[in-house]
């Protein structure tokens, strides 16, 4: 186990402990804003068809269940603008964690091989490629990458941690770009419906793809959208001949999304309301932090979509996650997500409307 183990860096969030203590002491409670993880109910359609599929006791399929695929190609159609979307072109997954940190490693990527991804990214991106003894870089405009030997390019719009939207112009460049040397392209679009200045687009539109899938992977999941974070819920979408052979891998590794949790897809993918409310909820919330902020001395960068304010205050990020937790208001810094973060902090909007406030009060006292 060691072995395994041994690839991956210290996990960063224990990093956080001392500054959460701190936060934690402060006399109005802990505002964490660090983590993006849901703090709103469930919508109760969706809890209504969990509870009403929970009577599951056979094993669920890796493919999902007919419904479940109708669902996944109607909403790709519909809100990704996508054609032609058929079965073959999706493919349910446990959570979009799983899969970026156990891609590279299913596509039988290993040494000698290459996986590039943002210079400002997730780490779990780069924690797969550590799993699957790759090689691995960070880029800033992945077209100037050497293609030799790249195998899988992850894209990130919107980003976490920064919010920064690619334009529909530079998503056909890349695209074309990894086309002619023969690069995988998977895109993480899990915040693409939290546009606030720019109107995200997935690699799945044919302005961007010219009508075709092929080399082309969409990563979408039901977290952020519909409060679902809990129920591991998420799909991959795009080319039948990258997402055939990885449904055959994820029925060996019994890879597959629990009955109830499918049934509840169905419902959340069926309905675009529970969307809209979900959206105004956290537009309010972020007005409120990103003008609390703004008086209180920090750029904020990027941003125009997203979960989070990417923010500094031109110091060290451990300078500011410790300015902020003796105001009791935790976040997260920006060296989590690479070294060119390393001055900036990732500012959450998931807290309820009370704590919101209750930072903004802090920040503007």
């Amino acid at each position: 186990m060691s072995a395994v183990s041994d690839r991956l860096p210290t996990f960063p969030w224990d990093q956080l402990e001392p500054y959460k203590k701190t936060a934690t002491a402060h006399p109005g409670g802990i505002v964490d804003l660090s983590v993006g993880t849901p703090v709103d109910p469930v919508p109760e359609l969706i809890q209504k068809a969990l509870v009403d599929a929970a009577d599951s006791p056979g094993y669920p399929t890796v493919w999902g269940t007919p419904a479940l695929r109708d669902a996944i190609t109607g909403w790709v159609e519909r809100r990704l603008g996508a054609r032609d979307v058929t079965h073959r072109h999706v493919l349910p997954i446990v959570g979009s964690k799983e899969l970026v940190a156990w891609l590279p490693t299913q596509l039988g990527l290993g040494p000698g091989d290459r996986v590039a991804f943002p210079r400002l990214a997730y780490p779990t991106y780069e924690v797969g490629a550590r799993l699957a003894r790759t090689e691995y870089e960070a880029y800033e405009d992945p077209t100037e990458l050497d293609p030799a030997g790249l195998k899988l390019l992850w894209l990130n719009s919107p980003s976490n941690p920064t919010g920064k939207v690619l334009s529909k112009a530079d998503l056909t460049r890349i695209v074309a770009w990894a086309r002619e040397h023969g690069v995988l392209v998977v895109s993480d679009e899990c915040y693409l419906e939290l546009g606030w200045e720019a109107d995200p687009v997935s690699v799945l539109h044919p302005d961007v793809n010219g009508g075709s899938y092929d080399g082309l992977v969409a990563v979408h999941s039901l977290s952020k959208r519909s409060n679902l974070a809990g129920y591991r819920a998420a799909f991959l979408a795009g080319d039948p001949a990258v997402l055939g052979p990885l449904l055959e891998i994820r029925k060996h590794g019994g890879m597959m999304t629990s009955a109830p949790t499918q049934a509840a897809v169905v419902a959340a993918l069926g309905d675009d309301e529970h969307v809209r409310v979900q959206r105004e909820r956290y537009a309010a919330r972020r007005t409120v932090l990103r003008e609390a902020l703004l008086g209180h001395g920090f750029r904020i960068e990027h941003s125009e979509a997203s979960l989070y304010l990417w923010a500094t205050r031109d110091e060290s990020c451990w300078t500011t996650v410790a300015h902020l937790a003796d105001r009791g208001i935790l976040v997260a810094p920006g060296a989590f997500y690479g070294p060119a973060g390393e001055n900036f902090v990732r500012v959450a909007l998931t807290a309820t409307d009370e704590r919101i406030q209750s930072a903004a009060a802090r920040l503007k006292a």
